[in-house]
């Protein structure tokens, strides 16, 4: 579509969010073609864009007839999770549902719903039939106008990169660009996709992924601002599996998601927990998040043995922690006997222990251990009520092959089998949940990220770590839980660590995942204060609420997180200049009020730990944030002593 086209509309509806300041208009113009756009606070943010399906069979992009749309109603949702920015969270939204017919008269649905922080769409079949439908594309658009800009992360090539393990969701975002400009690769860009239009922030992903769908990405090319969806590579599916989307009638396709408003509106939606699917019926009793040692990160292959593990078991009893994880090769290099030994020992000092798997399948050379045993219904049953009999409290998954449906249920499949056996999951080398964590409670964390490991490789990641981090918190860590594996506070061999003691200790705070895997192991920890060491021991696993402060994508980010009654403000500047922000109107602020600091001071360049905070609510206080630098401080809510 043209820059600055119009369609003529023969027929139109728009829908309000619940305040009035979002909304949808969705039109049938003069040729027949569906589209979309959304206006905030009265100015069009998003222009006519693109909305249909394409099956092998029928194409419901073109020579549509309007048959009707519904009434508005209101939907309402209320819902607890673990492993989000809210234990308990409320949705509220305006929904109508448009039905068009093609030319053969088979007719599609297309709900929409919008909140307060965004606008959400899906398409339907809802004809019945048991023969199996293929869809070919989507027509559905995202058409942004001139002068937006983006976040955007690429989105590797299917095969390529190590031991032909991508794509994984695993690169540098490209900050700050023009709409339009290409991908470097024809995989396209990846979720969460993050856009601003003079005083819009936008953020795009995708949720409600069932069975019966691939995941999508954005296409590379984007003309006149328009992106389109791109459909997954054709090595991307489990092998001899199914690719692109194919079901029985009825059928519902997963959610397009765009989050939108202020920045702090976006930061503190929950859209892509509340349009996932429902949670499935499982023994809750065994789903518990929680922070866990890994000797991996640090000391690599050669150190998955029996006594190096036995150090970081007990390394993990000293930080109050929940879990260990024992990485690639276990089985061989400690074996099952042994590991058996372990987790008994584990258990002794209340660690549970989590093993690493390979994916396996023909979709990677991959040669680490244990693999080929999760390929099957049968043999993953085999293999976790083994494990699980010895103990073992989860497992990591890792180098899968992209967003094929094939593959998508391969992902589930393991998901469903390692809850019955009462298992918790850590997907790496994979794709972004799309709010699988909702509806599979024991999916604890995925990687989906250019985590820390990419930092301990080599200086040229670690140098564009801050901002990198920075941008993650933003995109990558909006909806879903994410394995960064963060925190190094001492030394990273022959790294030149950019960031600071106290940067590092608030991505604790910063980052979201059910399961913290800390790179920090027990030698660097000796080297830190007390105060540090206490601060690690203690910091939550599970967050009741959110409160964005300030930030900028890819430079500053500052949030306050509340565990109980405790509320932990945090940032972290990945921006080569100094930030400020303020914390008076946060809801925990007294007339006086007393938190514990923690931060880098400013005249020996080391961490003050513990220090005490004074915030005076009639006076602003800036605090300022150097480059490189963070801050956290811990304020008691409710309990704070109020001086006159």
């Amino acid at each position: 579509m043209a820059q600055g086209y119009r369609s003529v509309a023969i027929k139109q509806v728009t829908i309000k969010s619940p305040d009035g300041k979002i909304e949808a208009a969705i039109l049938l113009d003069k040729g027949q073609q569906l589209f979309y756009n959304i206006k905030y606070a009265g100015e069009e943010i998003l222009q006519n864009s693109g909305l249909g399906i394409v099956r092998e069979d029928a194409d419901f992009s073109k020579a549509l007839r309007w048959v009707s749309n519904s009434a508005q109603s209101v939907v309402k949702d209320h819902y607890h999770i673990l492993t989000a920015k809210k234990t308990s969270i409320y949705y509220l939204a305006n929904k109508k549902i448009i039905t068009v017919a093609n030319k053969d008269g088979e007719k599609m649905n297309i709900v929409f719903q919008v909140s307060d922080d965004g606008v959400a769409f899906r398409y339907e079949f809802p004809q019945t039939s048991a023969d199996v439908k293929k869809i070919s594309s989507e027509a559905t658009s995202f058409h942004f106008i001139e002068g937006t800009k983006a976040w955007l992360q690429p989105k590797t090539e299917a095969q390529s990169g190590w031991e032909h393990s991508n794509p994984s969701y695993e690169a540098h975002y490209m900050m700050d660009i023009k709409t339009g400009t290409p991908a470097p690769g024809k995989n396209g860009w990846v979720y969460p996709a993050m856009f601003h239009y003079k005083n819009t922030w936008m953020l795009l992903t995708e949720a409600a992924l069932g069975r019966t769908y691939c995941g999508t990405s954005l296409q590379q090319f984007s003309e006149n601002n328009e992106y389109k969806i791109n459909f997954p590579e054709e090595a991307e599916k489990f092998t001899n599996g199914v690719l692109f989307p194919q079901s029985t009638l009825p059928w519902q396709m997963p959610w397009r998601i765009i989050a939108l408003g202020s920045l702090r509106t976006v930061v503190e939606s929950t859209l892509g927990t509340d349009l996932a699917l429902p949670s499935k019926k499982m023994d809750s009793g065994f789903i518990k998040p929680g922070r866990a040692s890994w000797s991996w990160i640090m000391s690599k292959d050669n150190f998955i043995v029996y006594d190096e593990q036995k150090k970081y078991i007990d390394y993990a009893a000293d930080m109050h922690w929940e879990y260990c994880l024992v990485d690639a090769a276990w089985d061989k290099k400690i074996g099952y006997e042994k590991i058996k030994e372990l987790a008994d020992y584990a258990a002794t000092k209340k660690i549970g222990l989590i093993l690493w798997y390979n994916s396996a399948g023909d979709w990677n050379t991959v040669k680490y251990t244990p693999k080929d045993k999760l390929l099957t219904h049968e043999s993953r049953m085999q293999e976790f009520a083994l494990i699980s009999k010895m103990g073992i409290k989860g497992i990591k998954a890792d180098f899968f092959a992209g967003d094929g449906q094939s593959m998508i249920n391969y992902y589930q499949d393991i998901l469903e089998d390692a809850a019955a056996n009462h298992l918790l999951v850590n997907f790496h080398g994979a794709t972004l949940p799309r709010g699988w964590q909702r509806t599979y409670p024991n999916l604890m964390t995925t990687e989906a990220v250019y985590g820390y490991e990419m930092i301990t490789f080599n200086q040229k990641d670690a140098d564009a770590a801050p901002a990198h981090m920075v941008m993650s918190a933003f995109a990558r860590n909006a909806f879903d839980p994410m394995d960064f594996t963060p925190v190094s506070l001492y030394k990273i061999p022959k790294i030149n660590r950019r960031t600071t003691v106290a940067f590092e200790m608030a991505t604790a705070v910063i980052f979201l995942s059910g399961i913290q895997h800390f790179v920090e192991g027990p030698d660097g920890m000796a080297k830190m204060p007390d105060g540090v060491k206490r601060f690690m021991q203690n910091i939550p696993a599970v967050w009741d609420d959110i409160k964005f402060i300030d930030g900028y994508p890819g430079k500053f980010y500052a949030v306050a997180r509340r565990a109980g009654k405790k509320w932990y403000v945090a940032a972290i500047n990945g921006d080569s200049i100094a930030h400020e922000f303020s914390i008076n109107s946060l809801p925990f602020v007294k007339p006086i009020t007393v938190g514990t600091s923690y931060y880098t001071n400013g005249a020996t360049n080391e961490i003050g730990a513990g220090d005490k905070f004074l915030l005076y609510a009639k006076e602003k206080k800036a605090i300022e944030i150097k480059p490189n630098d963070g801050i956290v401080i811990v304020f008691e809510w409710g309990t704070n002593k109020s001086y006159r």
